[in-house]
């Protein structure tokens, strides 16, 4: 395209050159051209060492966002589990997991970010479309919710429309990328959630389509306001 620009004038190669030379500039500073061949024995010892995964464990735990919390964390003891979307062996570690929602003290829940499939390969890795959940699924989460108190986690890498969860659950998080052990520390006081929300969370599908799509944190009457976020 670029280059069809240049040939019809539409760009000139001045143009393109003062792009190319601010990138460069930026890979310069980088230092991205003094030695760009990786050292393999440095890289055995640094890439995954025990420091930097700390590190990135830590701020998984603290990039947590607490939405809402009607007393359910943080938990105690060793209480009976039922989990949804989580490693049931990881959450043996924290209580007794149970195969019913009947016979949990508390339920914990994770969910992904509403999305559409988009078609080819490529495409498939970037999620769009509406960021509501399918017409059935949330009856299925509220079942649920009115079932036993749930600390519901979404995975929230767009926003999401869940106006009627954030209204039944005993809890609700947002993560951004973080395992289930930082989820589960948070939840049982083992670590504090600091985490603010990137973007605000849409009441409705319609309010999403009356927002000016330039603007963002445009819809009305927003769940939660961009920034929020309670510490735990």
């Amino acid at each position: 395209m670029i280059v069809e620009l240049v040939r019809s004038g539409r760009v000139t190669e001045e143009r393109v050159d003062e792009s190319v030379r601010r990138l460069l500039r930026e890979k310069f500073t980088l230092g991205l051209f003094k030695n760009p061949y990786v050292d393999p024995d440095r890289a055995e010892e640094t890439v995954g060492a025990g420091e930097f995964t700390a590190l990135g464990e830590a701020a998984q735990r603290r990039s947590l966002t607490v939405l809402t919390n009607h007393g359910l964390p943080p938990l105690e003891g060793r209480p009976n589990l039922y989990v949804r979307g989580i490693s049931e062996q990881v959450a043996a570690a924290y209580g007794n997991v149970v195969a019913d929602p009947v016979d949990a003290d508390p339920a914990v829940l994770r969910l992904r970010t509403p999305h559409e499939e988009r078609p080819g390969l490529f495409e498939s890795f970037f999620h769009s479309g509406s960021p509501a959940f399918p017409e059935d699924e949330p009856k299925e989460i509220l079942r649920l919710l009115d079932a036993v108190p749930t600390l519901v986690c979404v995975n929230l890498e767009r926003p999401a429309v869940l106006p009627e969860i954030a209204a039944k659950a005993a809890a609700l998080v947002a993560d951004y990328g973080a395992s289930d052990t930082a989820l589960l520390d948070v939840a049982f006081g083992q670590a504090r959630a600091q985490g603010r929300l990137p973007f605000e969370l849409p009441r409705s599908m319609a309010a999403v389509e009356a927002s000016r799509p330039y603007v963002p944190d445009d819809t009305e009457d927003s769940v939660f306001p961009y920034g929020h976020g309670l510490n735990l």
